[in-house]
């Protein structure tokens, strides 16, 4: 059996599974998306993923607070064909400085004319994990040059470090065909 292990901030499936499997898969990948998706304290500043295999979902990723830990392992295993929840999130520290510095990257970056299309929708796409005064960039953009404008921006505002794992359209695409 094929495991499927994709980013939750991917915009959309576009390629189609092969087998009945693993279009189950990818069924329940996208109800387990849209679970955490539509978590109203689901923000910029956390990032979840998931890897699904047969019903079983394991969640990996970073968010803010414990209680978004906690409470989208919930609305996972309530998705119609989660037999079980392993729950890997990790909870980021809490610091005033890291605090200060993703506010700081998220005015840089989402109010960048660039960007503004993305900071107009419910759930942008770019993810700002700061952990220790480290950032890393993560979701989906439409291109290299958006990718690299991203890290771009976000670099200079007194990071210790920024790395960027921030994906093309095309990039996600060609995965999910991989997967596929």
């Amino acid at each position: 059996m094929r495991k499927l292990f994709v980013s939750l901030v991917v915009f959309g499936m576009l390629a189609a599974p092969a087998s009945a499997q693993e279009r189950k898969s990818l069924q329940l990948f996208n109800d387990v998306s849209k679970q955490v998706q539509r978590y109203a304290y689901f923000t910029i500043f956390d990032e979840v993923n998931a890897s699904i295999d047969g019903g079983a979902v394991t969640l990996t990723g970073r968010v803010t607070m414990p209680f978004k830990k906690e409470a989208i392992e919930k609305r996972v295993a309530r998705v119609d064909g989660v037999t079980a929840v392993v729950n890997q999130v990790q909870v980021l520290p809490v610091s005033t400085f890291d605090e200060a510095l993703r506010y700081r990257i998220a005015r840089a970056i989402y109010g960048d004319p660039s960007f503004w299309h993305y900071a107009s929708m419910a759930n942008p796409p770019i993810h700002i994990i700061v952990e220790h005064g480290r950032v890393t960039l993560t979701g989906v953009v439409q291109n290299n040059v958006e990718r690299m404008l991203a890290r771009s921006l976000a670099t200079g505002l007194n990071a210790f470090s920024v790395t960027s794992e921030l994906k093309t359209d095309a990039e996600v695409r060609a995965a999910l065909e991989k997967v596929n």
